[in-house]
């Protein structure tokens, strides 16, 4: 079993990766800037708290790095300082305490106009086009990932994750789009997902991967690399698993 720390533990979809992973026996601790469930393994800090990371990395294996501004925040003041220098900190603390898998919560976003051109579905080879600031967040995220792979010879997996909705808005945001459906991922495919991603054989170098559910109109990211490197299979279909 592994032993895991789950950055963004007490979020939406941090709350479903706890779940599953201590589900299937991992030992988890989670980070975040909120205490998660009462008893748990835990650890209150910011990505920009290099104390409080390195504290938390003692003892862990596999770093699930789901912490993060999201979506088109001020750049300034929220995305410069969360997604970009608390990638660094997140990254350098997880190397030099012997981290020897890193799974980072990519999005999406970061081939949107292709998406939105109809090139579908949407494969992970195909050249980057961020929406705007977050999904450009994203890219330096993904792209020192590979270089922590190639230079530190570290396992990395990059999720370049569909939607899984925060907010009754948002969901009525997705009730509303044919293609909002169709990259809908529920809190409970998120948890498997990521659960797969940790149990992925040690052979998996570097990674990159969508996770979303299963469409329900038209497929828009293409599943096979999650499936053949992973072996995830979504569960859910919108609105299937909103309350899990």
């Amino acid at each position: 079993m592994a032993s895991v720390l789950v950055t963004g533990s007490s979020g939406r979809i941090g709350r479903a990766v706890v779940a599953e992973l201590t589900r299937r026996g991992h030992r988890v601790r989670g980070f975040d800037r909120v205490p998660g469930p009462a008893g748990a393994e835990f650890v209150v800090g910011s990505l920009t708290d290099r104390a409080a990371l390195d504290h938390a990395m003692q003892d862990i294996d596999t770093l699930i790095h789901l912490a993060a501004t999201p979506d088109d925040a001020d750049f300034l003041s929220e995305i410069l300082p969360n997604n970009l220098l608390g990638v660094y900190h997140v990254l350098e603390s997880a190397r030099l305490a012997g981290v020897k898998r890193l799974i980072l919560a990519s999005s999406g976003q970061v081939n949107w106009w292709q998406r939105e051109s109809g090139q579908i579905p949407v494969r992970p080879t195909e050249a980057a086009s961020p929406r705007y600031w977050y999904a450009a967040s994203k890219m330096f995220l993904e792209s020192i990932g590979r270089g922590f792979a190639e230079m530190h010879g570290l396992s990395v997996i990059i999720a370049r994750l569909g939607w899984c909705p925060r907010t009754p808005a948002q969901e009525q945001e997705i009730a509303e789009q044919n293609w909002a459906q169709d990259v809908y991922i529920s809190p409970r495919d998120s948890g498997r997902f990521f659960a797969c991603a940790v149990e992925a054989p040690d052979t998996v170098r570097f990674a990159v991967v969508f996770g979303a559910g299963r469409p329900t109109h038209q497929l828009q990211f293409d599943p096979s690399t999650a499936r053949t490197l992973l072996g995830f299979e979504p569960e859910d279909a919108w609105p299937e698993g909103l309350s899990s």
